[in-house]
């Protein structure tokens, strides 16, 4: 298979597992509504964003949907739109690497992209989740106006390359069908089966078994036109007729044509690469969204909010979770909410506090812009706002003295139980999940370093710890404890750092 080759390319493809491994931390202040929730709005820097989020959600995400800064040259007050093409393709590689890492086996990935640097990303794309996972290109009438001071030609579309993690096991949903589809479809002949429409009885190539002369009720002979035949055989046509799936014309002289029955169709219609501005938005549509939520300082190049609807309509459904590693004005988030889908969104820079974090605020409030009548989105629900802390191991590989009891103790919660920890730890019991208690012992929190009342467990620390009658998981350096101890005691140990797992 063809691969890109790029200045610098070989140090890209190190770059995801250089990434130190570093803590998510949460900012209280700036977690809205349901806080027992796992909807995530993350500050930092996507690239080791992504590299913390592995430990607890590698193969767990069912859609991505990014929409990284296409190398335009072009001057963007919020991203660095300026990047010279190596430096994009190294910048994207290690991320997509990632990426894939965190999706599920029957998930998909759909990146928004323009010409400038679509086909390089579609071959990077194919050497990272495999040529034979490619799904498809679909094409986004972006804006419909032409713009006549465009030298040669005015480019009116955006891309967007998908691919499965693995296509085999990859399902996509049916769109639902529209009025306007529906409409198509008549009764003149006022058939039992009810309203239905005529589709073309004819193949564009000659076959002969199907090319023969057909009798029409009026008596008129008809054949197929010259280099066609018939899209049935010669022994159907007396079912056809009988069945009434053929339809003559009012006065039953006309060429017959098969009846398609509104009651027989799918529920739903394949999706098509060909997305027009009527149906998913436009730019014009994108940027008024924004500009009703944020009139001081405007995000350039939104997407609109019925363009990332019409990606997860096809790629999600209810309580699926998804992310967006370059989450821009927060658009995905906010769409991802108001249509009941787990969320985890990354953004670099103030503007995750100052765009993404009041936005999404604002949807978990009510608001009623882009999608929201649509969906009939009243408001609920919540999100957490993290920022990324220090990182988890030093150079030798032990915990990094930096990291404190209760970003170490968080970290741990999830890991084991999925769940946020609603409130800093305070306690060597961090709490309890499933019937099962989760102690941390760890940076002198029974505020002695000596074995007896510190790290190690010991028959005294086990003596003071909080009461669990039930299974129990300890975190500590080592223990002292034998095994009959640890199994009457109904102990799990684990040792830090080996048992805390990252990548």
């Amino acid at each position: 298979m063809p691969t890109l080759d790029w200045l610098n390319q070989q140090d890209a493809k190190r770059v995801a597992q250089k990434v130190p491994y570093r803590l998510l931390e949460t900012v209280p202040e700036l977690c809205v509504g349901d806080l027992n929730t796992e909807n995530m709005l993350i500050q930092g820097d996507n690239l080791q964003a992504l590299k913390a989020l592995l430990p607890m959600y590698a193969g767990k995400v069912k859609c991505i949907y990014i929409d990284p800064p296409y190398n335009t040259r072009s001057a963007f007050e919020h991203y660095d739109d300026n990047l010279e093409h190596s430096v994009w393709l190294s910048m994207m590689y290690p991320r997509l690497e990632l990426l894939r890492e965190l999706l599920t086996e029957d998930g998909s990935i759909w990146v928004s992209i323009d010409d400038n640097e679509a086909h390089y990303l579609k071959v990077m794309m194919d050497e990272i989740f495999g040529r034979k996972n490619f799904v498809a290109n679909v094409i986004w009438q972006k804006k419909f106006a032409p713009q006549n001071d465009t030298k040669l030609m005015d480019t009116n579309h955006d891309q967007i390359i998908v691919f499965g993690k693995n296509k085999d096991q990859t399902a996509f949903n049916l769109l639902p069908r529209t009025d306007v589809m529906n409409a198509r479809y008549k009764n003149p002949d006022n058939d039992p089966r009810g309203p239905w429409t005529s589709d073309n009885p004819l193949r564009r190539e000659f076959r002969e078994y199907a090319f023969y002369e057909i009798t029409t009720p009026a008596g008129r002979k008809v054949s197929p036109p010259p280099g066609s035949s018939w899209r049935f055989n010669k022994e159907d046509v007396p079912r056809l007729i009988a069945e009434n799936r053929l339809w003559f014309g009012k006065d039953g002289s006309g060429v017959p044509r098969i009846k398609r029955f509104l009651s027989e169709v799918k529920d739903g219609i394949i999706p098509q690469t060909i997305w027009p501005h009527d149906v998913v938005g436009n730019t014009q549509e994108a940027k008024k969204e924004v500009i009703a939520l944020n009139k001081m300082d405007i995000f350039d190049t939104p997407k609109p909010e019925r363009l990332i609807k019409r990606v997860f309509e096809i790629a999600t459904n209810p309580n699926d979770l998804i992310l967006d590693s370059f989450l821009g004005s927060g658009t995905t988030a906010a769409v991802a909410h108001k249509m009941n889908r787990r969320y985890i969104g990354i953004e670099m820079g103030d503007h995750a506090q100052t765009h993404c974090q009041p936005r999404l605020q604002k949807v978990v409030e009510g608001e009623q812009g882009g999608i929201s009548k649509t969906v009939n989105w009243t408001g609920g629900g919540g999100f957490r706002f993290y920022r990324l802390g220090s990182e988890l191991f030093d150079e030798y590989g032990t915990i990094n003295p930096a990291i404190g009891f209760a970003s170490l103790a968080a970290h741990i919660w999830y890991m084991e139980t999925r769940t946020p920890l609603l409130t800093p730890a305070d306690s060597p019991l961090l709490g309890i999940h499933n019937g099962t208690a989760y102690y941390l012992l760890y940076n002198g929190i029974l505020r002695d370093r000596r074995p007896q009342s510190g790290n190690v467990l010991t028959r005294a620390v086990l003596d003071f710890l909080p009461l669990h009658d039930g299974k129990k998981i300890i975190y500590g350096e080592t223990s002292r404890l034998g095994p009959a101890r640890l199994d009457a005691e109904q102990i799990t140990f684990k040792q830090i750092p080996y048992d805390v797992r990252v990548a």
